[in-house]
């Protein structure tokens, strides 16, 4: 028998070529004119996505076909997280900011995969809306084995006012707590473990008086520290990823009506937060930032209003490609075989495989 050999060239330029295969397609799903806000996945099937018409849509398929699974009038559906595939919880945006709000919850939670939802209560002050969600997953040794205590941490609200609201039994009971002397609105929330985290928020209610504020805690949220301000008006910050423990992302997003400023940047750390540097992204006056998401320390995408843009050198250089209108949350996993998932909504849903 003749043996073949394969030329090593060969089989590195075929491993990298299925190493580029991974790419950005958007997934048939209902009509929706506006900014859809949150997704999220417990495994490559199963997921869930809400909207601001109030409804919760399912997937079992990985995002092939899609579920309505609720639609509550009067609600605007901002955020949610599933901590398994029955365990799950939804927070909305709250009244007085989006017309046709009326629902005053602000969080809900399922026990059954979202097929039936109910109100959650919380001690401490009211929480007027919540915007994004963080779970840190903490290891540690129940009755001889292995076991894990689920940390769960809440914040919002763009247009104000600021809370937190967290949990440490798996959302069995939460706590709330102002964050009004620390900032004025609260958009996303990173926990690198339940001790260390940053928050995504805005120095002023007003816009015009804004700035870009990034805070971080080492006490799990009790208190916080500035440690990034933008010296411009008219600006927030929105989304926040962190691809390691040292560096990480942060939009910033500028609403400065003056059609000269066009310069768009994004915040990045080096340090594990402790000092941040601004990045550019684009000059367009109309390219507002919205999601990041990175998948290691250099490779990474940002959603602005008009379309999306991918880095492979940290941010250095970015290309324009379509992640559709609006992308305000991106979402990467890793599965058991260590491949790389993930999702992204705006007005359209997207899947990266």
């Amino acid at each position: 028998m003749q043996r073949v050999i394969i030329p090593l060239i060969f089989i590195l330029t075929a491993l990298w070529s299925k190493a580029q295969t991974n790419s950005w397609q958007k997934l048939t799903t209902e009509p929706y004119a506006g900014k859809q806000d949150d997704i999220t996945f417990v495994d490559r099937n199963t997921g869930w996505y809400v909207n601001g018409f109030g409804r919760i849509y399912n997937t079992q398929d990985g995002g092939k076909t899609w579920t309505k699974q609720l639609e509550q009038k009067g609600s605007f559906f901002r955020t949610l997280v599933f901590l398994d595939e029955k365990v799950g919880f939804v927070g909305t945006v709250g009244t007085d900011y989006f017309p046709n709000v009326t629902d005053t919850i602000p969080l809900y939670g399922t026990q059954d995969g979202g097929k039936t939802w109910k109100p959650v209560p919380y001690k401490g002050p009211y929480v007027k809306g919540l915007c994004a969600f963080d779970v840190v997953k903490e290891q540690y040794i129940n009755h001889g084995k292995i076991d894990y205590k689920t940390h769960i941490y809440a914040v919002g609200r763009v247009g104000s006012p600021a809370n937190i609201m967290v949990s440490h039994d798996d959302g069995t009971t939460w706590t709330s707590r102002s964050m009004q002397a620390d900032c004025k609105m609260l958009f996303d929330i990173k926990m690198l473990d339940k001790n260390t985290g940053f928050a995504c928020a805005a120095t002023n209610e007003d816009i015009t008086q804004s700035h870009a504020l990034i805070l971080k805690t080492t006490d799990g949220g009790q208190t916080w520290k500035k440690v990034y301000e933008s010296n411009r008006p008219f600006e927030t910050t929105w989304k926040v990823s962190f691809p390691s423990a040292k560096v990480g992302y942060v939009t910033i997003q500028s609403y400065n009506p003056d059609p000269n400023v066009k310069q768009q940047r994004v915040a990045k750390t080096t340090d594990g937060g402790e000092t941040w540097t601004e990045i550019n992204l684009l000059e367009e006056a109309g390219a507002r930032e919205f999601g990041i998401g990175f998948i290691d320390e250099n490779h990474g995408f940002v959603g602005t209003m008009n379309s999306g843009f991918e880095t492979k050198d940290g941010g250095i250089t970015w290309t324009k490609i379509d992640l559709g209108r609006a992308c305000n949350k991106i979402r990467f996993y890793t599965d058991a075989d260590k491949k790389v998932y993930g999702y992204a909504i705006g007005v359209n849903v997207f899947k990266w495989e």
